[in-house]
C-alpha cells in the first residue's frame, strides 16, 4: 500500500472541495480557487472533513498514480490556505532587480536588461535590490517561474555570482593557480 496515498487529507475550515466527473477537483479557499483534472482511474472521495484517495488495483501504474494524486490534492488544499513562496537571491557586483507593475527587470551583466512578466496567478515581490520572493497559490506555477528566473543567470561555482534559491548551497571551486 502506498504510504502517502492512503493518508487522508484534512480539509481546513473555510475550504470547500468538489469532485466533478472525470476527477476534476475544484478547491476553493481564502486565497483563491484551484482546479485540476486528476487521473480518471483514481477514486477521490470527500468524507466529512477529509479527502480520501483510493486506487482500483495494484498494477504498477496505479501504485504510482495513487501517491501522486493524493499529493496533488494536498498541494491544492495547502495552496488555497497558506499559499506557496520561493525566495531567490541575486549575488554579483552590479546585479540587481527592479519591479514596475507586473514586469520584473533583471540587470545581470548582459548588454541588455532581462525583462520578465509575472504569469497569471503568480506575483513577485522585491526585498531590496537583490532578493526576489515568488508567491502564489499554485505550487507548480510558483516553482516553474522561480526556476525560469534562476535560469537567466545560474550561480557559478568560482565566485558564486548569479541567481540562487535562498536555501541553495553552491559548491565552490578553487580557481587556477599560476606555475612557478
Amino acid at each position: 500500500m502506498s504510504r502517502i496515498g492512503k493518508m487522508p487529507i484534512a480539509i481546513p475550515a473555510g475550504v470547500t472541495v468538489e469532485v466533478a466527473e472525470n476527477n476534476k477537483v475544484t478547491v476553493k479557499g481564502p486565497k483563491g480557487t484551484l482546479e485540476r483534472v486528476l487521473p480518471a482511474e483514481m477514486e477521490i472521495k470527500v468524507e466529512g472533513a477529509e479527502i480520501v484517495v483510493n486506487r482500483p488495483n495494484d498494477l504498477k501504474r496505479m501504485k504510482s498514480l495513487h501517491g501522486l494524486t493524493r499529493t496533488l490534492v494536498a498541494n491544492m488544499v495547502t495552496g488555497v490556505t497558506a499559499g506557496y513562496e520561493k525566495v531567490l537571491e541575486i549575488n554579483g557586483v552590479g546585479y540587481r532587480a527592479a519591479k514596475s507593475g507586473k514586469e520584473l527587470t533583471l540587470t545581470l551583466g548582459y548588454s541588455h536588461p532581462v525583462i520578465m512578466v509575472d504569469p497569471e496567478g503568480v506575483e513577485t515581490v522585491l526585498d531590496g535590490q537583490n532578493k526576489i520572493t515568488v508567491k502564489g497559490i499554485d505550487k507548480e506555477k510558483v516553482g516553474q517561474y522561480a526556476a525560469e528566473i534562476r535560469d537567466k543567470r545560474r550561480p557559478e561555482p568560482y565566485k558564486g555570482k548569479g541567481i540562487k534559491y535562498a536555501d541553495e548551497v553552491i559548491r565552490r571551486k578553487v580557481g587556477k593557480t599560476g606555475k612557478k
